[in-house]
Order: C-alpha cells, then structure tokens, then sequence
C-alpha cells in the first residue's frame, strides 16, 4: 500500500532557541549529492578535433598487447544511450567524446542534457554546458537527473567512477524552496559543501523578489546541516536580518520540534504570546501539534490539531480547542471570567475505498459562545451563525435481492442563542429496495395492478434535548428518550384517458416507544401532574391517499419580426385526496380538578419521538397548480438570426386544502411561493406568500366567516416574504464559497466579512479564482482600461399581518465586493443596512498586496460589536511561516 504523507504547516525545531525553517531551506540541499575530488575552472575547454561515426566509437583498439584470456573493456562502458542534433565528434588521442547541440548521455545512475557535452573515457568524466546563438545568449543549459534529484546548472563536471561532481550556477527545487549556489562540490561520499548559495521560495530563482544568501554550507545527508553567515536579501538589498551561523538536524521524514509563538498585546488582555507548542510527528499516517496561547492578565488558551491520511483510503482532521477568557482585572466591576470549548473533526473516505459501505464525519460543536468570545479566531458570519451542526455515518449497502441499506449516524445540532442542544445518539435506519410482487421479471411494468410495488423501513432513535450547560453530564443522559419506527408504504400508478396519471398507495405505520406519559390530578399538590413512565409501548396508525394529475402547453406566438418571438406556458395542476381514520382507541381521560367531575383527554404518546396517534378524523382534497413561463427570443449573438431561450418564471406554486370531514374551518390558506433568475442568471427572486380565505375576531383568531363576507377583500394576506441575491462582475459573476468561512460555521460567503484565522495570517482574505491569470502577471504590469471587480447584493422583506399588525417586520440590504487596482493589489468591503432598524449593518473594509513570494494585508472592522484591525506581512510559504510582521487589535469581546 502506497503511503501519503500528512503535510505541516508549523515552524520545527529541535533543543535549539533560535531554530526557523530554515531547515527545510537546507534540507533541499540534498539535490547535491554529486562530488568531485578535483577543482576544475568555469571555462572548459572543449575539444574538437576528431570527427568519427558513431558506429567507429565502438571500434578503437588499444595498441597495447593485453593477456587474451582477458577481454578488453570499451571505452564507453555503461552508457546505455547518446545522441547529439548537431554532431558527434571523436578525438581519439585525447580520448574524447564531443556531442554538440541538444546533446544526451544516459548513463548508468544518471542522465545528462545539455547544449555540449564533452566525455573522457580516460578519466572517465563528462564535462557538460550551454551553447551560444546567434545573439549571443547562452542557451541549452544542462540538466542533470540522477534518481529523484534534477539539477539545471550552467556547467557540470561529474566523474563516472567516484560520483563526485562540481557544479556551477546549479537551480534545483526542493518542495516549496528553489536553491541556487555558485558552486557546489562534494568531499566524500557523505559530506556536501557549498558556496555562495541562494534559498529561496519566490518562482523566479534568476530574479527572486527575496533571498537568503549563505556564504558557506556543510550538508552530511539524513544527518545533519551546518550553515555559516546568513542574510535576508529583499530585491536585492541586504536588511540587517543576520544570522552568524546555525546548526539543523537532518531527515527525510517528519520530525518533531517546538512551534514559535508570536508576541503581541491588546488593550484588554494585556501581552501575550500565541500560537506557540511542540508538534509531534507520530507517523507517516498522522501527526499531532499541541498549540498554546497566555495572556499576562491570565487568559491562555489550549489547542490539539492532528491530521492524518492514507492513500486511496481515506483523509482527516480533528481539532480541539479550550479557552480560558478574563476581561479586566479581578476587584474591577467590569470583571469576567469565562471558559470555552470547540471540537472540530472532518473525515472524509475515497470513493475506491470500498463499493457498498462509506463512513465520513463533520463535526463543529462546542460553547454556543465560542466564536463571539475566541481569543484566536475572527469569524463574523460565524459569531451571527445562530446555529452549529454535527453528523457522523456510517452506511452500507448489501448487494441482495431485493437490495438492503442500513446507516448509522449521530448528528448534533446546537442553537447558540437559547443554548439548546439536540442530538441523536445514534440513528439507525435500514431500508428494504422496492418490490413488485405481481410484475414480471422481464418484461415492462405497465397498468394498476403490475405497478404495485411496497417497501419496507424502520428507523430508531436516542434522542437528547439539552442545554449547553448540561452538555454530556449526567443530566443529560437521563432525559434521553428512545424508540422504533416501522413503515410499509404501498403505491401503484397508471394512465387513464391518455393524459391523465393517477397514483394510489397506503401506509401502515407501527412505532414502538420507550418513553410515555401519565396524567394524573394531584389532590395533595391540587394540580395536574405529568409523570413519565419507563417501559415498552406501541401504536399502529395507517391512511390512504390518491392524486391525479396531468401537464397542459400553452403557446404565445408574437411572430418573427418581433424581438420576442413566442412564450410557453407549462402548467401541472394536480388533485389529491388524503384519509385519515381517528384512533381514538389509544386516548385515556384525567380529572382536571378535585372533584373528579370534569376530565380531559390525552394520549401516553404524546411527546414522543415519531408524534402521537391523531383523534381527528382527516378526510382531505389538496389543490394545487405548479407554473413555468419561457420565452424565444432573438439572440444578439447569433449571426443566423438564431433564437435561445430564455426563463421568465421558474415556478409560480400555488397549494391549498379543504377537509371534508371538518364542520367548520374547512379551508387552509392558499400558500404562493416563486422564483425566477434574471440578467443571465445572475440575479435570484424569490417570494412566498400565505392567503387566509376566513376572518378573524378582535383577538386574531379565526372564524366561520369568509374575509370578503367581513367586509374585506377575497383573501386576507397573513406574511409575505422575498429575497433578491445579485452577483455581478468584470468576468460575469463569482458563486465560489469560502470553504475556510463555512468549515469554521460561517454563511460561505463574503457578505458577513470574510472569516480571519489569527493562528495562521498567510490565507488570502480574497479568493484566488484565476492563479493561472495571475501567474502571467507581475507585479509592475498595470491594467490598461478595465480593472477586474465583483460585487454581490442581498436584499431581504419581511411582511406580517396575522393578527392585524400590518407591518414590515424585517428589511436589510447588504452589499460585499471586490476590485483589483492592479494585479496582485485587491480592495474589498462587507457592509449593509438595516431599514427596519435604520442603522447600518456588519462592515469590513479590506486590502492585500501580493507580493508574490510575500503578502501584505490590512484588515478592519471599524464599528459594531465587532471592531477590529489587523496588519500582517510576511511569506507566504508555510516552511517559512515566521518570517513576518503582524500587528492586530482583536475585537472587544462582550461576555
């Protein structure tokens, strides 16, 4: 089984205090294991005196007498393959061999390219370097391939016998790091030595936009690292970060070492030092980095963060994290102290893993107030998120027939207002795959009797309602309530009158419950008491239930010449009768007062987990009628006066009811809902509204008595609601969310702000949609008239009249957007208003400069509950995630 190596991003270092990453920037040193015992000069001298064939290499004959039991060797020995564009020449006093433009030798253990190549067969070296065209620039430089190490130099001299080399001007890459050294040589099989070597992350090795200049290396590989004087070079100016020498282990695999913390201070915690711990590194399949924050007011922080992997199996991440937060100081009345907690954990398993079976898990739980009082995290559409969710599954599949399923899963859902917590601990559902019992086996289902076809499911539960103060204490587990649903649906569908499509089915349901009540009048407490009961019950409910339906076309043709040409119509009315029987059977009475005279009734089941039998008798016709609305128009675009469609109305919805068996009340409100996309799809509408037929008296509830009989209109609209989400750009819209933003319990976009994670200040506050665009520009290219932007808007209204209030109950506009000044300089904004509040909502200004290799950004919220700012500049590479500048006043949390 090939192995995956997890991936770190933290600094590592081993008992030394002032240890970065720049192990890693030696550690890609490793490409020069090549040495050379003697010192060559830059300029080599080539030889071309002897032109031969190449079939004549093969032929050269020593005029030496040899001992004829022995063989003679070819000069060549081990050169599996050669071949050169320009020629190939033969000096057979010197022993050389010339290969001139777009040369190669494939040796054995490496493999040469090059403008020339010249090989003494003597010495058994190859001396390999550039050519020079017409214009007098040096091209074809060589590149050397020996195993996994590839190495493009301006010259190379590599000895065949010992493996020693000596290079010049070598460019290697080494993971994230590019390395470039005047000269390279190695002494021995297990010391390298370099000089004058340039590490750095930027692209451009030639011209990078930052370095670190070491003057001397010493590198005994697997082992150990030694560098002499360094220096920090930006755009090649020296700064005065200098470093007399440092000393790193050395290994291929993952090591582990201590994390840096970064200082800082703000106004209400004081000093403090975050992000700092030791990272663990277990195995090649997981590892583990345990994270600390401290406060010198005495607030301090906890985290464990592990990733693991394996190849074709499955990935993961599992975070936990624990807060002690202190506002003020002990003996101040504005004095709080608060502890919070949050697990996160994804698992996600590869689709070749296994056919029938799948486990995965995205858990985010924890204090309701974790992200309004997080010390180390910044995420406004996480702090307004009213609610966290939880689901682990496991499913499989049992290739029978008929086909069986069954799932596991546990889910958590968490209202971080109210505190309430409900989970399910576990769900177990298992499902039989449908059966036609009077279908042939081969052959077309078709008519009333050959189309009827039943299932089978059951699903059980454990489920918990809590409160967050409760969350996994024994007070919890003792209010859990258990218990068994079995279903048996029974359907059939056919056509009559051609048109028509009618469907009929039955359901016979059997719940089987755990958890009862008991209703009693207390003459002692002179009340009713409510007692729960412990043990097994059941109830069996069924209902029946038939609709038919049918689609209807209508064609508006407005004739060629016009711009509109014609409008579709679809509409799919449908009718549905629904019957219900009273199970009237599993109700008991009580005594609602002393005397034992007047009782009321109830039913053991109620509150249970799969609801309670029904007392009323349902005999129900459902109306409904779903519309669409196309329209042919001309294209613009088109050259052959070619038409395209175009969607005016994607639903118009239109439902209600009426309850035969009921003697008053009979009608239910006409629900409306629609929606429709306009401007190319990029502007979303949405509404719904819910019409009463009936009136209502002085204290809002509703009568007998039509609403235009109560001298009113035909309906009397009760809420009413629309959405409208425009997103528009310079490249026709952006819908990608932000995976950072939603895995921390964030809206996915950027309308609340974009989410800033204080322990690692390298993420872009903006999306990247075009890096292979990007990466085509510099950083002194300028747009010449159109600067890339986008821009995303939110509109949300609420009506209310249910009882006679006739108001607006809610009305926001927000607003969020993106411009690019110039490539790699980004500005952005989050805001909104509140018309229902009148004042203006969440707002965030941003701004980041890419700097390619560097990235400076300037975060600020600067009104709100929420207020806070933040500077940072550093790399962007993760193995030099220290090197940087971050400066921030993180907001002022309220407890």
């Amino acid at each position: 089984m090939t192995l995956q190596k997890v991936r770190q991003i933290f600094t590592k270092i081993l008992l030394k205090a002032l240890y970065t990453k720049l192990f890693h920037i030696v550690f890609s040193v490793i490409f020069l294991t090549l040495g050379t015992a003697t010192v060559f000069s830059q300029e080599i001298t080539f030889s071309d005196s002897i032109k031969l064939d190449s079939k004549d290499l093969f032929t050269v004959k020593d005029s030496i007498i040899k001992d004829s039991s022995k063989k003679p060797k070819p000069f060549l020995d081990g050169i599996v393959n050669m071949k050169a564009k320009g020629f190939e020449k033969m000096n057979q006093k010197k022993k050389q061999l010339t290969l001139q433009d777009e040369a190669s030798i494939k040796y054995t253990g490496f493999d040469i390219k090059a403008g020339k190549i010249v090989y003494d067969f003597e010495k058994k070296q190859v001396y390999a370097g550039r050519l020079k065209d017409s214009a007098g620039n040096f091209i074809q430089r060589p590149v050397f391939t020996q195993g996994t190490n590839v190495i493009e130099p301006d010259s190379i001299v590599y000895n065949t016998v010992s493996g020693k080399a000596l290079i010049w001007n070598s460019r290697t890459k080494q993971g994230e790091m590019n390395i470039k050294a005047e000269i390279s040589k190695r002494e021995n099989d297990s010391v390298v030595f370099m000089k004058s070597a340039r590490l750095t992350t930027a692209k451009d090795i030639d011209d990078p936009e930052y370095y670190f200049y070491v003057t001397k290396v010493k590198f005994v590989p697997n082992k150990k690292v030694i560098v002499g004087p360094t220096n920090l070079v930006i755009a090649d100016v020296p700064t005065p970060i200098f470093l007399p020498f440092a000393y790193f282990p050395m290994s291929e695999t993952s090591s582990s070492g201590f994390i840096i913390p970064t200082p800082g201070q703000n106004n209400r915690q004081g000093y403090f030092l975050q992000n700092g711990g030791y990272y663990f590194a277990l195995s090649d399949f997981y590892d583990l980095a345990v994270l600390g924050d401290y406060y010198t007011n005495g607030s301090y922080g906890l985290r464990a963060e592990s990733s693991y992997a394996k190849r074709y199996k499955f990935t993961g991440r599992f975070n936990l994290r624990l807060e002690n937060n202190i506002q003020s100081e002990k003996g101040f009345p504005d004095y709080v102290k608060s502890k919070q907690y949050n697990i996160q954990w994804s698992h996600n398993q590869d689709p070749k893993a296994a056919a029938n079976s799948r486990f995965s898990a995205s858990v985010n739980l924890g204090s309701s107030q974790y992200y309004r009082q997080s010390l180390n995290l910044n995420n406004v559409g996480a702090s307004l998120n009213n609610n966290l969710s939880s689901s682990v599954s496991y499913s499989k599949t049992f290739q029978t027939v008929p086909q069986v399923n069954m799932s596991l899963t546990a889910t958590h859902s968490q209202n971080t207002n109210t505190k309430q917590i409900d989970m399910t601990l576990p769900t177990f559902q298992a499902s039989v795959d449908r059966i036609y019992p009077f279908a042939p086996k081969d052959g077309i289902k078709k008519g009333l009797i050959k189309n009827i076809n039943l299932q089978y499911s059951v699903r059980a539960e454990n489920r918990i309602k809590t409160a967050d103060s409760l969350f996994f204490k024994p007070q919890m587990f003792r209010d859990a309530k258990a218990g068994f649903q079995h279903s048996i649906p029974v359907n059939t569908n056919f056509k009559i009158l051609k048109y028509f499509s009618v469907s009929m089915g039955a359901a016979y349901n059997e719940v089987w419950a755990f958890n009862t009540i008991q209703k009693e009048f207390s003459a002692l407490e002179n009340k009713i008491i409510t007692e729960d009961q412990n043990g097994f019950e059941a109830f069996r409910t069924y209902n029946f239930n038939a609709g038919i339906g049918t689609t209807l076309y209508g064609m508006f043709n407005f004739g060629e010449n016009s711009k509109i040409q014609a409008i579709r119509h679809v509409m799919r009315p449908n009718i549905s009768f629904g019957y219900t029987p009273s199970f009237e059977k599993y109700y008991d009475t009580y005594a609602i007062d002393a005397t034992g005279l007047t009782t009321a009734e109830y039913t053991k089941f109620d509150g249970g987990l799969f609801g309670a039998p029904g007392k009323s008798y349902a005999n129900n016709l459902g109306f409904s009628l779903s519309n669409t609305f196309e329209a042919k128009v001309k294209d613009k675009e088109s050259k052959k006066d070619e038409t395209k469609k175009v969607m005016l109305l994607n639903n118009l919805n239109l439902a209600t009811n009426y309850n035969l068996a009921a003697d008053s009340l009979a009608w239910s409100p006409v629900r409306i809902s629609g929606g429709t996309q306009l401007f190319n799809q990029k502007m979303d509408i949405n509404f719904a509204t819910t019409l009463d037929p009936y009136a209502i008296d002085n204290s809002g509830k509703r009568i007998e008595k039509f609403n235009i009989d109560n001298g009113g209109s035909l309906f009397r609209m009760t809420s009413a609601n629309m959405t409208l989400n425009y997103s528009f750009s310079s490249t026709d819209g952006d819908k990608k969310k932000d995976k950072q933003n939603q895995q921390n319990g964030g809206t996915g976009d950027d309308l609340f702000g974009t989410s800033t994670d204080l322990s690692d200040s390298r993420q872009s506050l903006f999306k990247k949609d075009d890096d292979e665009n990007l990466e085509k520009t510099t950083s002194n290219e300028w747009y010449a008239t159109k600067l890339p932007w986008d821009l995303r808007l939110a509109y949300s209204i609420t009506y209310n009249n249910s009882n006679r209030e006739n108001e607006i109950s809610s009305n926001s506009l927000m607003a969020s957007g993106n411009i690019e000044l110039a490539p790699r300089w980004k500005v952005g904004f989050s805001s909104g208003y509140d018309f229902k509040q009148k004042g203006i909502t969440f707002t965030q200004l941003r701004f980041e400069r890419d700097l390619e290799s560097w990235r400076m950004s300037f975060n600020w919220v600067p009104i709100g509950t929420n207020t806070y700012w933040g500077f940072f500049i550093g790399i962007s590479s993760s193995i030099l995630s220290d090197i940087k500048y971050d400066k921030r006043q993180i907001p002022d949390r309220v407890f």
